[in-house]
């Protein structure tokens, strides 16, 4: 089905979507939606391709199908904002590729694209290797219980870090960029779908430790660019990249721009990444032969030398099965839009202005998409198999001008530190671990307590 199938034909359609049950005085749905988002948003598609939520006042369109989730992401008629982006906002700020719309985002993404073009992933590759070999050494050395959630931001800000913003300075500060990202995303998911406006500024707890923690990630970001500058050196990365670009007038662009850029470059190299190595490593605890069939591949491909780039492309089933994990466990699990135009969407009116919703984590476990759609199965993934997935039924680096531009970054990474780590270890439950979702802006397990067994 192509997306122009799908997108509305006629923009008088006159009919409003039902309204999902469940809602409740004041907070609407947004009371699902914090204590069971992911039933909650899983079954909306009972209801209709495009039902009503009430978060709080406001009301919000949630889609529900892969063919126009598509027809959404590619549109011109919806941009990037909504309730996502609002709750982001002080982290992302206003003037990075994540959040910016329009001339600004388009200009950002040349900025930025050619770090992530193909033929530059190579280069990245040694320093991928080396921190995925590292990560197996210090497990080694360690013994006992891992905290998986700490190992997993670590060594996704330092290969973020090493590769597009490199320098020794960034490994004093990933741990403080790791903490303060737990926080946040934390605290910003509530501020979403609870939209208490100025509840939020109460001298609380919860909100002292969010503002600490946006505080102090916004100083490190200072920090990594004051130092860069201070050095005076010029590698070829993400960072002299944005140090040296222009605005559309030929002039540099503006501080908050680099500010925001840089932000938007830590953010998923930490987060997401982060979580997705966390799905990743609860996956091998609780499938166990999965491990065993990454290490007969690893030792099929490469022998007894480490893995190394080079072989990441030979490393298929390895690579499927970090796809089957961006499946079910997508770390982007909510998205928004906003429509700036009076449009019309599986037959129902869609005013100007509306915000609407929708799920990668619901869209890519739905039924109706994939047979077994809640078991595991990387071979789903297998050519002869794959082509059977409906269009936008898998899509977790999203689709358009606002695919992430680090997707092939991000699977070379992670399918090498799947091998790595697969190759050395057994993976079992220790105490205390508890591998429920944690569901914030982004979907990792709650406490990944793990004991890395040597094979």
């Amino acid at each position: 089905m192509t997306v122009e199938s799908v997108r509305p034909k006629d923009t008088t359609a006159s009919a409003e979507p039902p309204v999902a049950g469940g809602a409740v005085p004041l907070l609407g749905h947004g009371w699902r939606l914090v204590r069971d988002p992911l039933a909650f948003l899983s079954q909306l598609r009972d209801h209709g391709d495009v039902v009503r939520l009430k978060l709080g006042p406001k009301t919000v369109y949630a889609v529900t199908t892969p063919a126009l989730t598509g027809a959404v992401a590619l549109s011109p008629d919806y941009i990037i904002a909504g309730p996502l982006w609002e709750s982001l906002e002080s982290l992302l700020g206003k003037e990075g590729v994540a959040t910016a719309n329009g001339k600004l985002h388009r200009r950002q993404r040349r900025t930025i694209q050619p770090a992530f073009r193909l033929d530059a992933i190579p280069a990245y590759g040694p320093i991928m290797a080396e921190e995925s070999y590292a990560l197996v050494e210090r497990w080694r050395a360690a013994g006992g219980v891992l905290d998986i959630t700490y190992e997993s931001f670590r060594v996704a800000v330092r290969v973020t870090a090493r590769c597009l913003m490199r320098g020794s300075y960034m490994d004093a500060r990933a741990d403080r960029i790791c903490a303060d990202l737990t926080t946040l995303f934390a605290g910003m998911y509530q501020r979403m779908v609870v939209p208490l406006g100025p509840l939020y500024k109460v001298p609380l707890p919860a909100n002292r430790e969010f503002n600490r923690a946006l505080a102090d990630l916004h100083v490190l970001v200072d920090e990594i660019v004051a130092d860069r500058r201070a050095g005076g050196q010029k590698p070829d990365d993400l960072l002299t990249a944005l140090l040296e670009a222009k605005d559309d007038n030929g002039d540099p662009i503006g501080e908050q721009e680099i500010h925001d850029q840089v932000i938007a470059i830590l953010t998923p190299g930490a987060e997401t990444v982060g979580s997705t190595v966390m799905s990743l490593l609860l996956v091998l605890t609780e499938h166990p032969e999965l491990g065993d069939k990454i290490r007969d591949e690893v030792e099929s491909v490469v022998g007894d030398r480490p893995v190394a780039f080079e072989d990441v492309g030979k490393l298929t089933y390895t690579a499927n099965v970090v796809t089957e994990t961006l499946r079910l466990y997508p770390a982007v699990w909510i998205l928004t839009r906003r429509a700036v135009a009076d449009t019309e969407l599986g037959g129902y009116r869609i005013p100007k202005g509306a915000d609407l919703i929708y799920s990668p984590y619901a869209i890519q476990r739905d039924r109706r998409s994939y047979e077994r759609n809640e078991d595991f199965d990387p071979d789903r993934w297998l050519p002869e198999r794959s082509k059977d997935v409906p269009k936008y039924a898998m899509s977790p680096f999203s689709v358009g001008n606002r695919k992430c531009p680090s997707d092939h970054f991000s699977m070379a990474e992670l399918t090498l530190l799947t091998a790595a780590v697969a190759h050395a270890y057994r993976f079992e439950h220790a105490a205390h671990s508890d591998a429920r979702p944690r569901i914030g802006i982004t979907l990792r397990p709650r406490r990944l307590m793990l004991r890395a067994l040597a094979r």
